[in-house]
């Protein structure tokens, strides 16, 4: 990968009425609101992270990214659940934003730095939980042997997360593989933290 981005973060001065849009739908939606673990844009109102990509083909971006709010505010995943799934694909693809973003997501929703820690070195977690464990199974088997389960990995699975949180889970997995895949491609790092100021 290259030492700086291949995309440039397009200025909201410059968007066409469709990027405008789609921009609009980002940083006034459901991602915007609440409590911000991770800045959506940078001080001159850039999108961060796979946001900015997104504008290139707006019709395909939205609906990407109506697919991520989906995923994150209108399924049933549990809060950890959800945050221990993304890290496990954040640490497959080494993907810096997703690691960045999600770590501090997973931290304000309860995951300890142990935890945080495993996942990102891609070790067991130690999860005591049988959902979040059965999930992080799911997740890794998912990325590792290609979305291939036997039928014993599926049963069990399904035993304990049902049939609806295995769609959901799934989908998870494949959208964060598209995110990590489109960050890797455009060479987009993780925003540089900005340092506490002291004084």
């Amino acid at each position: 990968m290259s030492g700086s981005p291949r995309l440039p973060a397009f200025s909201p001065s410059e968007l066409t009425p469709d990027q405008r849009d789609l921009y609009e739908t980002i940083t006034d939606g459901p991602r915007a609101k609440g409590p911000q673990r991770f800045a959506l844009t940078d001080p001159e109102g850039r999108l961060h992270g796979p946001f900015n990509a997104m504008l290139l083909s707006p019709a395909v971006g939205r609906a990407l990214q109506d697919l991520g709010a989906a995923i994150r505010y209108a399924s049933q995943l549990r809060p950890r659940t959800r945050e221990i799934a993304i890290l496990v694909v954040a640490a497959s693809w080494d993907s810096a934003f997703e690691r960045y973003a999600h770590e501090r997501v997973g931290a304000a929703v309860g995951l300890t730095e142990p935890e945080l820690r495993a996942l990102r070195e891609g070790g067991d977690p130690g999860l005591t939980d049988p959902v979040e464990h059965a999930a992080w199974e799911l997740t890794r088997t998912l990325i590792r042997d290609g979305g291939t389960l036997t039928d014993e990995q599926y049963d069990r699975a399904r035993t304990t997360l049902g049939e609806r949180t295995l769609f959901e889970l799934s989908t998870l997995v494949g959208y964060y593989a598209t995110l990590a895949l489109q960050l890797r491609l455009f060479a987009i790092p993780a925003p540089t933290p900005t340092p506490t100021p002291t004084n």
